[in-house]
């Protein structure tokens, strides 16, 4: 599995698996935080990060109104989502439940 940092329109193709899309931006100091944790969870989960100062449209299309915001997507629907920093057992646990 890998990261996939989103830099073209093709959300919806990305997300018809099952897959973790972290909305995140730069400057955001919990998105820093849970960066790292994403990238160990990304060796055995896909994962999707959408940086929402580059595609405000999903942002917004998503209802993410504050960061980071975790979504779990299964078939191109929403499973469930978090919003804020999780540490490494409980993304885990919210990715498996």
């Amino acid at each position: 599995m890998s990261i996939i940092h989103l830099e073209k329109e093709n959300f919806a193709e990305l997300i018809k698996e099952e897959v973790l899309v972290d909305f995140y931006a730069n400057w955001c100091g919990p998105c820093k935080m849970l960066a790292p944790i994403l990238e160990e969870v990304g060796n055995y989960f896909k994962v999707i990060k959408v940086d929402i100062d580059k595609h405000d449209d999903l942002a917004h299309r998503y209802g993410v109104m504050s960061i980071p915001t975790l979504i779990l997507f299964k078939d191109g629907v929403e499973i469930k989502r978090h919003v804020g920093f999780l540490n490494k057992d409980a993304l885990l646990e919210f990715i498996s439940k």
